[in-house]
């Protein structure tokens, strides 16, 4: 019975996260040498399986290709592990001498980690590096379609992590997933701060549930090709991030805009390398297939071959064909080819100026992109760096495979598998997420400043003795400085001071 089903699951969620809690517990006396020697084991044991995870995600899922899989668990095994390796994260991490302030690290807790069925194996590799580097406990909720490669990527984790040294339960899971485990994991009092990676839903439940969390929002990402853009190696590029995993990753281009000078020979490179125009009614016929109710994705279709979802249209297509493209010319919910489709299919817009193409890119984002990511190919630097200024998005990929380049496997950015969309995207962070995202800093400060704190200013009047005495004494200090004692009257001096006193206190 699902009753049944449920309780099960809750059950297991409960006995792995008071399990995870005790060894976080533990975990917490570790050193920084001996933290950093446990990561390390556990990257490595991990990158030693990456083929093999790959291919298993592949078939439980029936998403994606292995070797692209493959690339995307190296990025979250050794990668991030280089990326993190030399992070202070355990007790004193910084020290400024100058202002005598001392930085000191501590964990959250227990994390609650989901998982998402596109990039399983690969996302539950990285969360589990970050949160050991942090000492953190972290659970795990894996998608329903995912469960088992998922587990397998956990198994390797936590059995390389205890072979050096960690605590049994560090790493824990749940093997049979429903909402309701998930919803009560986000829920419980053990809980410390959700890692929630997967659908707006879900990622909604997460934020709903109290508890600090770092979300993503969806990457309905568009990348504009410049005029002044190689044009030929722009068409390569973005053909082969686009079929990268059969676009599963969230921050893969989903349309393009290209400015009418080039179109024609954008178009021409795009069937260089495997793209296949739709003409009008191929359009309808996958328009139908990729959205049957307006705004929603058919889930059928992530993560698939081009070749499959022109088949599931209808289609036929050359059996070379990587990407299906058709010219598109307006944005909204009831405009299949305009929203995010996590597959091999992409827009085409065209436009009329360089004002038009922003807008166009603007509407894309505001649809149901804002605060993810943007593509940009160009040689003019004046170009990119207007788009990085007005754009509501965390990152901007110039010239190069915005769906491997996000997550920092061809640019600079920190290799991560939990792309931040910051206040545009109704996130915490715009960071690409890692482990300095999964610890509280504390900071002890010395006095430094000498300060001299003014006495409240309604004080009481002085009486009336006190303040015939205070004249007497202004009145005798007078005489003695003015050395006039013959020529000067004392009672004259006492009124004018009366006087000036009398301001004063009015004042």
């Amino acid at each position: 019975m699902q009753f049944d089903h449920d309780l099960q699951s809750i059950q297991e969620m409960r006995d792995a996260l008071q399990k995870a809690k005790e060894a976080q517990q533990k975990y917490m006396a570790f050193s920084q040498e001996q933290v950093d020697a446990i990561v390390k084991r556990v990257a490595e044991a991990a990158f030693a399986k990456s083929l093999e995870l790959a291919k298993f995600a592949v078939e439980e899922t029936r998403m994606g290709i292995v070797e692209h899989k493959r690339m995307k668990n190296d990025v979250g095994s050794m990668a991030v592990y280089q990326s993190i390796k030399n992070e202070k994260t355990v007790g004193i991490i910084k020290e400024d001498h100058a202002n005598k302030v001392v930085e000191v690290a501590a964990p959250f807790g227990v994390i609650a980690g989901i998982i998402p069925t596109t990039n399983p194996t690969s996302t539950a590799i990285f969360k589990a590096l970050i949160s050991l580097k942090t000492r953190n406990g972290i659970v795990f909720s894996p998608h329903p379609r995912a469960v088992k490669c998922t587990i397998a990527a956990l198994k390797i984790c936590l059995e390389a992590a205890k072979e050096a040294g960690a605590p049994d339960g560090i790493i824990g899971w749940i093997s049979k997933p429903t909402m309701a485990a998930t919803t009560e994991l986000m829920k419980h009092r053990d809980i410390d701060l959700i890692l929630a990676t997967g659908g707006k839903d879900l990622v909604r439940a997460a934020y709903s549930s109290g508890k600090p969390a770092y979300g993503v929002g969806p990457g309905n990402v568009p990348v504009y090709v410049e005029k002044s853009a190689d044009i030929a190696k722009a068409m390569k590029m973005i053909v082969e991030s686009k079929s990268f995993d059969h676009g599963t990753i969230c921050a893969t281009e989903q349309a393009m805009v290209v400015d009418r000078n080039v179109q024609q020979l954008a178009i021409r490179e795009l069937k260089k390398n495997g793209a296949y125009l739709l003409d009008d009614q191929e359009k309808v016929n996958l328009e139908k297939v990729i959205s049957p109710l307006p705004g929603k994705l058919n889930p059928n279709i992530v993560g698939q071959s081009a070749l499959k979802i022109a088949e599931m249209a209808g289609i036929s297509v050359p059996s070379d064909t990587r990407i299906l493209v058709a010219e598109e010319t307006r944005v909204g919910k009831d405009v299949p080819f305009s929203i995010e489709k996590l597959s091999p299919i992409l827009a085409l817009y065209t436009a009329d100026s360089y004002y038009q193409a922003k807008e166009i890119c603007l509407s894309l984002l505001n649809l149901g992109g804002r605060g993810h990511s943007l593509s940009l190919h160009t040689n003019d630097d004046k170009v990119a760096r207007e788009f990085a200024l007005e754009m509501p998005v965390s990152r901007l990929m110039v010239n190069t495979l915005s769906s491997i380049g996000a997550v920092g496997a061809t640019t600079g950015l920190v290799p991560s598998l939990t792309l931040g969309c910051g206040s545009f995207g109704g996130n915490i962070t715009s960071d690409n997420v890692s482990a300095k995202h999964l610890i509280n800093i504390k900071r002890m400060a010395y006095g430094t400043k000498e300060v001299i704190i003014p006495k409240p200013g309604n004080q009481p009047s002085q009486t009336k003795s006190e303040s015939a005495e205070n004249v007497s004494e202004i009145v005798e200090q007078v005489l003695k400085q003015v050395n006039l004692a013959g020529n000067v009257d004392p009672n004259l001096i006492s009124e004018m001071v009366n006087q000036v006193l009398k301001k004063y206190q009015m004042n």
